[in-house]
């Protein structure tokens, strides 16, 4: 992005404040993840943030449960849910939720599709790589957390960490350094 002129600066600033305000509304409005966060900051409520997390949670927990055609088909829906997770900490700088419902996500593949991650073949590698990376990263957002937020999330990071090296992904977490149990 171009930096303003110092003229231009100081001619900006010295517009109207109606004007000001018609400018600003209409660069506003070209960037839709702005317009997303303006409106999450400045018009929801209070619990705006656990309403959102509540339907996240939702999402999360109905399309891993039931019959999927094929690992990939199971790995194409984490994938969205996980860029759903991604953009809603975009939107509303909720770190912790997004770790919360992410460990969420990777326990609900492990405990409710044990056949698609049982095995490591062709079909399954690429959803295996892809929770033991998930796994990983959702870590190292984790240590980001200040310490207090370890000892919160240490159960939910143990026990995915357990699934996790249980599955057919092991290999492929002790390739990534994945550690074996979280540290608080």
């Amino acid at each position: 992005m171009p930096a303003l002129s110092p003229d231009l600066r100081k001619a900006l600033f010295s517009l109207p404040q109606k004007e000001k305000d018609q400018l600003l509304a209409r660069l506003v409005a070209q960037d839709a993840v702005l317009v997303e966060q303006l409106s999450f900051r400045l018009l929801e409520g209070d619990d705006a943030l656990e309403q959102r997390r509540h339907r996240l949670r939702q999402q999360v927990d109905d399309p891993v449960r039931g019959y999927h055609q094929t690992p990939n088909d199971l790995l194409h829906i984490v994938r969205q849910l996980q860029q759903r997770l991604t953009y809603h900490t975009k939107i509303t700088d909720d770190l912790l939720g997004e770790i919360e419902l992410s460990l969420r996500l990777l326990g609900n593949v492990f405990r409710h599709q044990p056949e698609a991650v049982s095995r490591l073949h062709g079909p399954t590698q690429p959803l295996l790589q892809h929770l033991a990376r998930r796994t990983h990263d959702t870590l190292r957002q984790a240590y980001k957390l200040h310490e207090d937020y370890h000892v919160e999330l240490a159960p939910a990071i143990n026990e995915v960490l357990s699934q996790l090296y249980q599955s057919a992904a092991a290999p492929l977490a002790r390739e990534l350094g994945v550690p074996l149990q979280f540290n608080t």
